[in-house]
């Protein structure tokens, strides 16, 4: 008898942790969908430099980092966590562009530095610390580039809205105020990596 009600806890514990597994990884990662050859091309040359900036700068995180093609269609997933270490994409999501980086027909994209402007800004950024903003924790963000070193003054942070929609579509989705806004459960994602890193993690946002 005693051996039964061992056997059944054992059982009953297997279950629950399968179930708990299960959970978590099915809310973990989206699925990672191929990018064009001319996608990966740009990704992998952006891959490079950022391996170059993060091997020579302690102050960066040397394994993990964020990459954003804006000429990627704004419904599809253009917000890439790069694994720097294995050389693979580990998650992926939708992220808006600024209101003023609209130029007529979609695809077409003006980019800007400038106070107002309400664009979204090239470049390498630095992500800072979190603080409680209009749609909840938001992260600062720092330019490193002469194309985006006005990110901080403009306050242009990383942030989510419940309103973004969170699978890929076939027209574009909102915009932002020139910020990198995403969908809340893609955010949660990225905010256990970046408040569980102990040096800042580089976003490189190009064209």
């Amino acid at each position: 008898m005693r051996r039964i009600v061992i056997a059944l806890i054992f059982i009953g514990t297997l279950l629950l942790s399968f179930t708990i597994s299960s959970k978590d990884l099915g809310n973990k990662t989206a699925k990672i969908s191929e990018l064009t050859t001319s996608a990966e091309e740009k990704l992998l040359k952006h891959v490079t430099i950022i391996k170059e900036l993060v091997r020579t700068n302690p102050n960066y995180n040397n394994e993990i980092a964020f990459f954003v093609d804006m000429e990627i269609m704004s419904g599809k997933n253009r917000f890439f966590i790069y694994d720097l270490k294995k050389n693979k994409i580990i998650d992926q999501g939708l992220v808006a562009q600024g209101f003023g980086s609209r130029v007529g027909p979609e695809g077409k994209l003006k980019f800007s530095n400038e106070n107002n402007s309400l664009c979204t800004s090239l470049g390498k950024y630095a992500i800072g610390n979190s603080y409680n903003g209009q749609y909840g924790k938001a992260y600062k963000l720092h330019g490193l580039d002469p194309t985006n070193d006005n990110a901080f003054a403009r306050n242009i942070v990383l942030h989510k809205n419940i309103k973004m929609p969170y699978g890929e579509q076939d027209k574009p989705i909102g915009y932002s105020f020139g910020c990198p806004m995403v969908n809340d459960i893609y955010y949660s994602r990225i905010e256990k990596l970046v408040d569980n890193s102990k040096r800042n993690i580089v976003l490189d946002i190009y064209f």
